[in-house]
């Protein structure tokens, strides 16, 4: 386990791309054991890109990512990666215990069995998500709440220290959505956790701190999201306000549209 006092993520500098295309400028960042930071910002903005620097899918062209104080090729097996929803074939004859066993493969390889120590893994991956009941279920058959839940318990089967997730909400009801906050918040007490997300209902309630990423990074390790941040972030006008749970509602701009995390 890391120390409770030194970075689990590291980001100096960092550059990054595809193609030539510099989609990140400049990104710092640290976060600490524990940690829950939600990241938002437009579409096309470089969320996805910096999870997978992160991961080692992306290499920087500029800059430094350590991950539990070493580089990424080193660390990244102590990462659990949930990523925006896949699309498949439902007909596919996969269960969803099988689904979590592939979170052991990065320790046993493609070809070789599983032990009892994977087994342990999946089952208690499983049951926190509360999907013990449907271990045996084709993955396919499984609601859309409950698929995203097995793709959270495939990445708590790496046995993680650090959780990245990319959009993990994105195609749920909400009542589905805040069973998957509230099982994020109950992670967060041995884990830190980065996630990307639109929903900013969810920024305000349950996360720690907040950042914004629109190509460069604004983040002060707090959980304020100021008018000033997100207006740099989206480059249009932007009205805070809260009623209920707080949350944040761009204003209309340009196009005459105006919706929550736009």
């Amino acid at each position: 386990m890391s120390d409770a006092s030194a970075p689990v993520i590291e980001v100096a500098g960092l550059w990054a791309g595809y193609d030539g295309e510099e989609v990140l400028r400049d990104v710092d960042l640290t976060l600490y054991p524990r940690d829950f930071l939600g990241l938002i910002g437009p579409n096309g903005g470089g969320k996805t890109t910096l999870l997978k620097v992160m991961l080692g899918l992306v290499q920087p062209s500029r800059g430094t990512v350590r991950v539990l104080g070493r580089p990424v090729r080193e660390s990244r097996h102590r990462i659990g990666y949930v990523p925006q929803a896949i699309d498949f074939d439902k007909a596919f004859p996969i269960r969803a215990c099988d689904v979590v066993r592939m979170g052991r493969l990065h320790r046993r390889g493609l070809l070789r069995g599983l032990k009892s120590e994977d087994a342990r893994a999946v089952d208690e991956a499983l049951a926190a998500v509360e999907l013990s009941d449907v271990r045996a279920e084709p993955f396919g058959s499984l609601s859309g709440g409950q698929r995203q839940r097995v793709l959270v318990a495939r990445a708590l089967a790496v046995e993680p220290e650090i959780l990245l997730l990319d959009e993990p909400t994105a195609s749920v009801d909400t009542r589905v959505r805040t069973s998957i906050f509230e099982l994020l918040h109950r992670l967060n007490e041995r884990m830190t956790i980065l996630m990307v997300t639109h929903d900013t209902a969810a920024v305000s309630t349950y996360v720690k701190t907040v950042g914004c990423l629109n190509r460069t990074l604004h983040y002060h390790g707090s959980h304020e999201l100021t008018q000033a941040m997100m207006e740099e972030t989206y480059q249009c006008p932007v009205e805070l306000i809260a009623h209920g749970v707080p949350h944040r509602v761009l204003a209309g701009h340009e196009h005459g549209h105006s919706g929550e995390g736009e």
